[in-house]
């Protein structure tokens, strides 16, 4: 039980991380935040999509205000807001370190392309969570694997350039 518990209470930063991706579609304005720094895929509006998920899933979690959730709800916004700033921040400091190391954007680099924004959220929402380092370590290693699985999938669908 508590692992679906822990999966319910991430969700907001999964859909964070998802969301960027399918910006690129967007055919309006979308500037990197920094060419170099960053690189070129990683955007102003796919940044703000990554968070408007986030914040959209905590207010669907709060309507649905289901009785074992591990966090209270009534703050859906701040809490959203911190889960996806925090995914996309982390998914941006990473960015910037494999810039650094000469990696290529889409280029494999586990584990850091897996647990990025997890840890990201997970530093941002710490404050509002009562979390032990079991469920930091749960959140981990399922956010590792499902990582995987999701890229694969992404990859599949055309969504993804690399299948990690």
């Amino acid at each position: 039980m508590r692992v679906l518990q822990l999966l319910y209470f991430m969700a907001p930063a999964y859909v964070a991380n998802m969301a960027p991706p399918f910006v690129r579609y967007w055919k309006g304005w979308n500037r990197p935040i920094s060419r170099r720094w960053l690189g070129s895929h990683k955007t102003v509006v796919g940044f703000g999509a990554g968070v408007l998920g986030a914040v959209l899933v905590t207010w669907l979690q709060a309507r649905l205000d289901w009785d074992r959730a591990i966090v209270d709800y009534d703050h859906w916004l701040d809490l959203g807001v911190r889960m996806g700033t925090g995914a996309m921040l982390g998914d941006s400091v990473k960015s910037f370190f494999k810039r650094r190391r000469r990696v290529a954007p889409g280029a494999t680099w586990i584990p850091f392309d897996q647990l990025d924004f997890v840890l990201g959220a997970l530093i941002l929402v710490w404050p509002r969570a009562a979390l032990t380092w079991a469920d930091v370590a749960i959140v981990v290693a399922l956010s590792f694997a499902g990582h995987i699985v999701v890229n694969h999938i992404g990859y599949g669908l055309g969504v993804r350039d690399a299948k990690w």
